[in-house]
């Protein structure tokens, strides 16, 4: 089996992969903020993870993963400035926060399901947690990292030496406002850990603190859930490139500082999708969900496959044209599908081995699509052969391609018995090399709905479309 090599963020290169225990990987994926829908740019990232954590399995890992759900702390500014997004949302819709973070993590979890994503092992939200945080900042105060602002307590960078090692960031050349509003931060890449409820109103979702009432900053959730479920260090994490300036960057210090180890040894990025070269976002009004592309005829597995055709680690520009494409492809995979027959014990050797070999570069989905379409126009195995490979590609690319597959069998079995007693008829007409005869009880079997085609394995019939 080809060694799986992934790209480290940390590193900037591409590295042999294996587990920090046995054969365990223990993974943990950024969730979403839930105070809106997911837009298609957002479900990238997570078919890309889904991807990754697939592969691993092809390889024969046993996979942990933990994803949380973020329902609290994550201001509209990023930078610790600014509304909470949920109650900032609830109030807009005149609901309760916990009702906004209750209705679009159901949403989020409607939109992976659609596209064939598995869920996490641990869903864990940061409102279940905040004893767990609490404790974590404790433990960042202890070890002489923290100090206190009028609005909260803050995790001092300065005092980290390779503070900023993902991001490549100089915080000796960042200036003030450079990066986020200074107010009464030492320096201008420190963030909240804890904040403190305006005095002046009072917030949905605060908790009492040793510091004070308020509730966690955006970041500490993350340190504090990964390593209760997973331990640390723990062997990947992952999550879009936008995170990788602040909100990863800021786990691995505030993990450093309470754990004194590094928090994770991958860290994997997907880029953005974008359109006409801006990325996809609520503020910048090209924002589409997956319930958009359903709504004007798409199939959610369209968009998977859009997905597939482009590496992770690119620039993905959506287009209505190249969705058409998608929706294109997947159509003449299920056509290729019909031509299969019952898979048997192996598969299509040659074609399987260069499948591995390009996930295993780095997810190189493009690549297994290629050897896909490659093996399926291929004389050198039999129907039954291609079947066997074909389901074993889709442990990763999750097309749902068994499901199809028995779908179109059942219409198969659903074959009136004339047309049987007609292919009966017509196989031995092609056995007596009676070719005209044949050829016109095929033309009636069309006749009444349902297309006849030879193969290697015989005679293989589906109705019309």
């Amino acid at each position: 089996m080809p060694d799986l090599y992934l790209y480290n963020t940390l590193t900037r290169k591409k590295e042999l992969f294996k587990p920090l225990h046995d054969n365990e990987v223990r993974m943990y994926t950024c969730g979403p903020t839930v105070y809106n829908y997911a837009h298609i740019g957002n479900l990238r990232t997570y078919i890309f993870e889904d991807i990754l954590r697939r592969v691993l399995e092809y390889n024969g890992f046993t996979v942990k993963h933990v994803e949380n759900i973020t329902d609290v702390g994550h201001l509209t500014d990023d930078a610790d400035q600014g509304e909470d997004k949920v109650e900032k949302m609830a109030r807009e819709k005149k609901m309760t926060a916990w009702e906004i973070a209750e209705f679009f993590t159901k949403k989020f979890q409607e939109d992976i399901k659609q596209l064939n994503i598995k869920e996490p092992h641990v869903w864990c939200k940061a409102t279940d947690h905040i004893a767990d945080q609490i404790e974590t900042i404790k433990k960042i105060e202890k070890a002489g990292y923290t100090y206190r602002t009028s609005d909260g307590i803050y995790f001092d960078t300065s005092k980290l030496e390779n503070y900023g090692e993902l991001a490549r960031l100089d915080s000796t050349k960042l200036k003030a406002g450079a990066r986020v509003a200074m107010g009464e931060k030492k320096n201008p890449t420190d963030f909240a850990l804890w904040k403190f409820s305006p005095q002046d109103k009072k917030r949905q979702m605060e908790w009492d603190s040793p510091w004070g009432k308020g509730f966690p900053g955006w970041h500490i959730e993350c340190s504090t859930m990964s390593t209760k479920y997973l331990g640390v260090p723990f062997d990947i994490h992952c999550g879009g490139i936008d995170h990788i300036p602040v909100h990863h960057t800021n786990e691995i210090a505030q993990t450093w500082a309470a754990e004194g180890k590094k928090m994770a040894n991958f860290w994997l990025h997907g880029e953005f999708l974008v359109i006409d070269e801006q990325r996809m976002g609520k503020s910048a009004g090209n924002f589409i969900t997956l319930q958009t592309l359903i709504d004007k005829g798409y199939h959610p597995l369209a968009y998977r496959y859009f997905v597939l055709n482009a590496h992770y680690r690119q620039k993905l520009n959506f287009s209505w044209e190249g969705l058409d494409f998608a929706q294109h492809s997947l159509n003449n995979l299920y056509k290729s599908l019909a031509q299969l027959s019952e898979p048997i014990s192996e598969g299509c050797g040659q074609f399987e081995e260069k499948f591995l070999k390009a996930i295993n570069d780095d997810l190189n989905t493009p690549q297994a699509l290629a050897v896909m379409w490659e093996m399926l126009k291929s004389s050198s195995c039999s129907p039954a052969q291609k079947a066997h490979s074909l389901f074993k590609f889709d442990e990763v690319l999750g097309l749902k391609l068994k499901d199809k597959f028995q779908e179109l069998k059942n219409k198969t079995n659903n074959i009136p018995e004339q047309i049987k007693e007609l292919l009966k008829t017509r196989q031995q007409a092609r056995q007596n090399k009676q070719w005209e005869l044949a050829d016109k009880i095929r033309d009636e079997i069309n006749s009444l709905g349902y297309i006849v085609e030879d193969t290697p394995e015989g005679q293989q019939i589906k109705p019309k479309q």
